[in-house]
């Protein structure tokens, strides 16, 4: 029987440290806590199907990429700026992935300057001709990689789906070879592809987008050396949700792998590159209930934590698991109770909601009864939580705490108000 979640309700601890001295070492809520471990064991897990490329967009705060990078792995960068949070982590450029549909000014000068070694994942022709143009003759001898956009798409949600025909992403499947032809005329070389689509556990769905990766590797020819899979790969936020046959899904890119190897004649670097998998189940946001209140007949958990500091829900409605912490300051009458709850955040603004689905419709959640002051745990928020945050509100970034072997290393401190307005000019 394959290995399914388990979220608990009422928790004292995370990672084995209580929820009341991860408190006390921040001073306030909200903020996030990484497990250490859990990053580790997802690695470990993922090494079995190939080379891991992470993509720090889930998570990129510097100390989890020294993280990430302590376990030999790769990683992918989106921005000029996710290229140097690689580098403040240690990383050598010739391990660094820059993958984009664009190059915006400070992208293409550090990767035609400082950070010339990075492997350079084009998602649109135009790309091909600006780095051409930038490098003039030294352009020649350059290999590039692809991301295709196959034509079709997958994802739990249309702000999620990353293929297709209304997709922004990536090099439409039927312009690849004149991406050839004009990598060519820059004296570039196309020497590897990549597919993002994300099929999650829907093997029917993994094998036609080997299938489509195949036509496109074999149309490019034996010059191909790599071959990325992307990332997309899920977590269960339910519990008794399964977790994805990693063996399985290996075993279907390896077929396809061999076959292109038999193909060419030379072995492939297969390559996948998961944010989401690594990070998801590691985070934890903690936030404090600092009202509860009744509208007409529904219950308000009202949390010092909003959007600002988990977006997902409001976004797209995805659901993440909600645990209470009981603060022991509190006194206790009743035995433990459930309740139906709306849990809704500080912000002004009405979808500031953690209890939502998509389109925005509230729901409610079935969690312990609890008093003003008792903690209130976002669970399997460590992937676009903290990297998606903003300061909407004039509210501030969470802090950041990573748990690892019984410490708590700070690994960001709480924004101040000078930080906030540190650029503005008045």
């Amino acid at each position: 029987m394959s290995e399914v979640a388990n979220y608990p309700l009422l928790r004292d601890s995370i990672a084995q440290i209580p929820v009341t001295t991860l408190v006390k070492r921040v001073g306030s809520t909200p903020f996030y806590a990484y497990d250490a471990e859990t990053i580790r064991e997802r690695l470990r897990q993922l090494k079995r199907c190939g080379t891991v490329r992470y993509a720090q967009k889930a998570c990129s705060t510097i100390a989890i990429l020294q993280l990430v990078r302590s376990q030999g792995v790769k990683i992918d960068a989106v921005s000029a700026a996710e290229i140097q949070r690689a580098l403040c982590a240690g990383y050598e450029p010739e391990d660094i992935a820059y993958t984009a549909d664009i190059f915006d000014a400070d992208a293409l000068k550090l990767v035609t300057g400082s950070a010339s070694g990075c492997i350079i994942n084009v998602g649109s022709p135009d790309m091909i001709r600006q780095l051409g143009e930038c490098l003039g003759a030294q352009a020649r001898g350059r290999e590039l990689t692809i991301r295709v956009n196959p034509g079709f798409g997958h994802g739990h949600s249309q702000k999620t789906n990353t293929g297709g025909d209304l997709s922004k992403h990536g090099v439409w499947h039927s312009e690849v070879g004149a991406c050839l032809s004009l990598a060519q005329q820059y004296g570039m070389t196309i020497t590897g592809l990549h597919m993002h689509i994300g099929s999650g556990t829907d093997f029917d769905h993994l094998k036609t987008v080997c299938d489509a990766m195949t036509k496109v590797a074999l149309e490019v020819g034996p010059q191909i050396k790599s071959i990325s899979c992307g990332g997309g790969l899920p977590v269960p936020y339910h519990t008794n949700e399964e977790y994805i046959d990693l063996d399985a899904f290996g075993a279907i890119w390896r077929k396809t792998i061999q076959s292109l190897e038999s193909a060419f004649g030379h072995a492939l670097e297969f390559e996948l590159e998961p944010g989401r998998y690594v990070v998801a189940e590691s985070g934890y946001l903690l936030t404090q209930i600092r009202a509860i209140k009744k509208q007409n007949t529904n219950i308000f958990y009202l949390v010092d934590a909003g959007f600002t500091h988990l977006v997902r829900p409001m976004a797209y409605g995805s659901y993440h698991p909600i645990s209470i912490a009981y603060n022991p300051e509190n006194k206790r009458n009743d035995e433990y109770q459930e309740q139906d709850v709306v849990v809704g955040g500080p912000l002004c603004e009405s979808g500031d909601v953690f209890t939502q689905g998509e389109g925005g419709v509230v729901e409610k959640r079935r969690l312990p009864v609890a008093q003003v002051g008792d903690y209130l745990i976002l669970e399997c928020a460590g992937a676009y939580g903290a990297s998606m945050g903003s300061n909407y509100n004039s509210k501030y970034y969470a802090p950041e705490l990573l748990l690892d072997n019984g410490d708590v290393k700070l690994i960001r401190r709480k924004q101040s108000f000078e930080h906030l307005i540190a650029n503005e000019i008045f």
